[in-house]
């Protein structure tokens, strides 16, 4: 059963969405049972907040317990009140209205946090994959799990450039899962290529999520937000376009299917040089990736992509020291010289292709199909020294990269979360 509607134009409110998750999430669910909401960090465009309170006052009066947990993925764990304030609870609230609630990150980087729960075999990973990996990986999550009887996904749908599209079991893994299964699916999704990936709702790599996801002996339901953007707060939280509530697999599906409609743009064609100004909730590369993910199918072969975010001053915090050593590189570059990089976690070797984008390796010479280029915070020798191009951001006016199409150039302000692609081209 899920309950929903989406429309690009609309803005679902507080007392709707209460509706919905009442409609989809049926009270015998959640009535007497300890809950656990799965929620995003602040990387994501959403109404948390207004989310966040829609939960509490349905779901929460019908729960024994109702905790809260930021899937992160392996971004950086959070502190208190940031949690607070991303969920938009104040002090007082949090005292009155979420007194018997914790607020918890999941601690991928805590080897103790993890339960491994079963392993995909050989021979599946190699049907799944068609053949491109013959191996078993195990599978491991936050072992938090076991303390509760539901898992309510809440999250946003987008074009993903691991997966297809976001949300959905990726709250599960990679949200709160780690080792080696979570490097091992974005590799995968590396040596496929994004531009093969993204914005497509059945992907290999969702399968292998999806195979995983059947070992998690915990229910599980869903509550999908589909975002649009708000064209008089360009930075804020969006409006909320669509929201889907309760069966976890069909309400990701129901949300995917808007978001091809609403955050994939199509070009007439493809532009020698294209700007994308990321917006402050990427405080790194890590993040500020999306930019390349979603804007690379309309760079032109040979022309560049420029990554403007002058607030942005750090390449990961947590995967750093990997990238200064490795650099950014096209797979090819790592896939034949695989004995070089066996040191190095997949999941980083999957993100520094991803970033620099289709290309070759031959011969000892790389060649990317276009060139990548960091207008930020990092000073100029980090961006040569993790082979990228750079501009020095306070030389950037974007009023020159506006209203130039027709000349190939293109500006996209808050890029990272709508996908570009060339009519056609897909």
């Amino acid at each position: 059963m899920v309950a929903g509607r989406g429309r690009p134009d609309l803005d679902i409110g507080l007392e709707e969405a209460k509706q919905i998750i009442a409609e989809g999430i049926p009270a015998e669910l959640v009535a007497g049972r300890k809950v656990l909401v799965l929620t995003p960090d602040a990387t994501r465009t959403c109404p948390l907040p207004r989310m966040i309170t829609a939960v509490r006052e349905v779901v929460g009066e019908r729960a024994q317990r109702l905790d809260f947990m930021v899937a992160l993925g392996s971004h950086h764990p959070l502190e208190d009140d940031q949690i607070l304030k991303l969920y938009g609870i104040s002090p007082q609230r949090r005292e009155q209205e979420f007194a018997g609630s914790r607020f918890l990150n999941h601690r991928w980087d805590l080897p103790d946090t993890l339960a491994r729960i079963g392993t995909i075999t050989e021979e599946e990973i190699g049907q799944i994959t068609e053949g491109r990996f013959r191996e078993a990986v195990d599978v491991d999550i936050n072992r938090a799990i076991f303390d509760y009887d539901l898992l309510l996904i809440l999250g946003p749908v987008f074009p993903h450039e691991v997966v297809g599209i976001s949300g959905g079991n990726k709250y599960l893994f990679p949200g709160i899962s780690g080792g080696e299964f979570l490097h091992f699916f974005h590799w995968l999704g590396a040596v496929i290529s994004c531009w093969k990936i993204i914005g497509k709702k059945h992907t290999p790599v969702r399968e292998v999520v999806n195979r995983a996801v059947e070992m998690v002996s915990v229910a599980r339901q869903c509550i999908c937000m589909v975002v649009g953007r708000d064209e008089k707060d360009p930075d804020g939280s969006g409006t909320l376009a669509g929201l889907f509530a309760g069966d976890a697999q069909e309400a990701w599906s129901r949300a995917a299917d808007l978001s091809q409609q609403m955050h994939i743009t199509y070009k007439e064609r493809s532009y020698h040089t294209v700007l994308g100004r990321a917006p402050e909730m990427y405080d790194e590369i890590w993040v500020a990736g999306k930019v390349m993910y979603k804007l690379e199918p309309v760079v032109a072969e040979g022309g560049r992509l420029i990554i403007y975010a002058p607030h942005l001053k750090e390449v990961s915090s947590t995967w750093g020291r990997y990238l200064e050593r490795v650099g950014y590189h096209v797979a090819e570059y790592f896939i034949k010289q695989w004995d070089r990089f066996t040191d190095v976690p997949r999941g980083v070797l999957a993100h520094s292709s991803h970033v620099k984008g289709l290309g070759s390796y031959e011969n000892g010479v790389e060649k990317p199909r276009i060139e990548v280029i960091l207008a930020t915070g990092i000073p100029e020798q980090t961006c040569r020294k993790i082979n990228l191009g750079y501009m020095d951001p306070s030389s950037i006016r974007i009023e020159e990269y506006q209203n130039r199409e027709e000349e190939g150039i293109l500006f996209v302000d808050h890029a990272g979360e709508v996908l570009h692609r060339v009519k056609g081209e897909e």
